[in-house]
Order: structure tokens, then C-alpha cells, then sequence
């Protein structure tokens, strides 16, 4: 009876960790980075690669657009570009605003970042409208929202007053190093660098998630509802799969970022005003007062990866 008991309550525990550990998948930088490595019809043929991987594993992603990236150098509208658009929407998945043209908060006045912003709606909404959908979800580019309180504030308010919700990043990471690596030995036809890449890009996103999930519970003493940034590109299209099986394997189920920001961690203050564009739990640890010791140990891309992309620091 005592080891029926042990074995229930253990069972229950499971389930429950389990239960807690969440994960919401958004990609930045829609329709796809790299197009001076791929043609637009390149980018459409890795775009629906990269959706039915998705599919295959029920993931409700979100994909923040920056439209700049629907036209040519002379201003005109490349269909194939509004085609991968649709093909998100077409497959139940959300898109959400990323600015016209990525532009930094940080670095520019708020008026033209809040003009931005409005340029950058005009095609998604379009598309969402014909699938009878709104535009949501705002994402910062470089997650920067603004040196001083007053301009933070100032683009808040105006992102309520068009309806958008902010959506943050918990788990932080440089995939678009990899992404740059890749896209540089691919090129060249470097084979062997491709595949050193690619081996290097899960264990590294894996002790990102396990870092930013200790940090959770360093912080809150739970693992709250995680929020994963990614982006549209060539190594994600490729692995995108790999990435889901070792979410999968350390626990996590699935969720969208409307389910995500339920979680009530979301409401906690930020007042954060510095250059950097960094994880919200990161965020919510300086307006705490953490300290230096806090934020150590975090990985870093791999020296090799760092060379091939031609980066000089993260």
C-alpha cells in the first residue's frame, strides 16, 4: 500500500513539473533573413519547410514581420515575398509587427519608431484581415524599448492606443550567429563547416533554455511560461525539428504567446533603461536589484561559429 502511495505521489509531482514547463516559439525578421544568399523563391521553398516542420509538431508559432523586406532596392513589391506571408497565415499562424525596418528605439527619436511601426502594418494586416484575423503582437527589434522612462512610456502608450500587445523574450539567444555562419559556409560550399554548425546549434540552444530556466527559478523560484525568440532563416528551416525534439525531450509542451503572457510573471515592473536589448527575466532581475553574480555563467556561441560568421563579439 506504502509503495502504491510513493509511487502515486511521485507520479503526481511528474506530472506536474510536467504540466509547468511551457514554452511559446516566436521567429523574427518575416518574411526570411538572407536574401543575398537566396533568391525569393529559395526563401518560399525553405519558408514551407520550416512551416510543415512546425506543423508536424503542433507548434503555434508567431512570426513578426519587418514589411521593408517585401520589396526589391527599387521600391517594388516582390509577390514571391507576399506569397511566404501567406503561407503563414494559410497554416493557422499568427504574424505579428516587427517594425517597417527594424529599426532601433534605441538609436532613433520615438516619433520615427512609432511612424515605423505604422508602415510596417499595412501588408499583415491586410493579409490577417482576409482570414478575418487582427494584428496582435508587436515585437521591439534588438528587444531595445527605449533609454529613459519617458520615451519607454511614451511608445507604450502608443502601442495600447493601436491595440498591440508587447510580445518579450525570456529566452534570449544568438541564433542569428549561427544563422550568419551557415549562410557563409553554405556559400562557399564549405560542407564540413556546415555540418560542425549544425551540430554546434541544438546543444547550444539547449543550454540556453537550461540557463534562462534556472534564471526563472533563481528569480521567482518557478519556471514561469518561457518565451523563445528565433528567426526566419536558413539553419532553422533545417532544424527547426531537431530544436522541438530537444524541447520536448527536457519537458516542455508547446503554447501561444496569448496563452504565454497569462502567465502572471508578465506583469512584473520593468524599469530597465539602458542600451542593451536583453531577456525580460533578465529585466525583471536588475528592477529587483540583483547583482553582478546573477547573471554569470551565461553560454556563449562557440569561438568557431563566431569566426565563420565573421562576428567579432556577441
Amino acid at each position: 500500500m506504502r509503495a502504491l502511495l510513493f509511487l502515486f505521489i511521485f507520479s503526481s509531482i511528474l506530472f506536474s513539473q510536467n504540466e509547468a514547463k511551457k514554452i511559446c516559439i516566436t521567429i523574427d525578421d518575416l518574411p526570411f533573413m538572407g536574401s543575398q544568399f537566396y533568391s525569393p523563391e529559395k526563401q518560399k521553398e525553405m519558408t514551407e519547410i520550416l512551416i510543415k516542420k512546425i506543423k508536424d509538431f503542433e507548434i503555434p508559432a508567431v512570426g513578426f514581420v519587418n514589411e521593408n523586406q517585401l520589396f526589391s532596392k527599387n521600391d517594388e513589391l516582390i509577390s514571391t515575398k507576399l506569397e511566404i506571408l501567406k503561407l503563414w497565415i494559410d497554416n493557422n499562424l499568427e504574424l505579428g509587427n516587427h517594425t517597417f525596418s527594424h529599426i532601433d528605439l534605441n538609436r532613433n527619436p520615438a516619433e520615427n519608431f512609432q511612424n515605423d511601426i505604422i508602415k510596417g502594418e499595412k501588408f499583415t494586416k491586410e493579409l490577417l484581415a482576409e482570414k478575418g484575423k487582427e494584428l496582435r503582437y508587436f515585437r521591439h527589434p534588438f528587444l531595445r524599448m527605449g533609454m529613459t522612462k519617458e520615451k519607454k512610456d511614451s511608445v507604450n502608450i502608443f502601442l495600447t492606443e493601436r491595440n498591440y500587445k508587447i510580445a518579450p523574450v525570456t529566452v534570449d539567444n544568438s541564433d542569428w550567429i549561427f544563422a550568419r555562419a551557415f549562410d557563409n559556409a553554405k556559400s562557399q560550399n564549405d560542407t564540413l563547416s556546415v555540418s560542425k554548425i549544425k551540430s554546434a546549434y541544438i546543444p547550444y540552444l539547449k543550454e540556453k533554455l537550461i540557463y534562462y530556466s534556472g534564471q526563472s527559478k533563481k528569480l521567482l523560484g518557478r519556471e514561469i511560461s518561457q518565451i523563445m525568440l528565433l528567426h526566419a532563416n536558413a539553419i532553422n528551416s533545417e532544424c527547426i525539428d531537431e530544436i522541438a525534439k530537444m524541447m520536448k525531450e527536457l519537458g516542455y509542451n508547446f503554447i501561444s504567446l496569448e496563452d504565454a503572457l497569462k502567465d502572471e510573471a508578465y506583469n512584473l515592473p520593468d524599469e530597465f533603461y539602458k542600451f542593451a536589448g536583453i531577456s525580460w527575466l533578465h529585466r525583471w532581475a536588475i528592477t529587483q536589484g540583483k547583482k553582478r553574480d546573477f547573471f554569470g555563467d551565461e553560454p556563449a556561441v562557440p569561438k568557431f561559429v563566431m569566426e565563420i560568421a565573421k562576428v567579432d563579439s556577441e
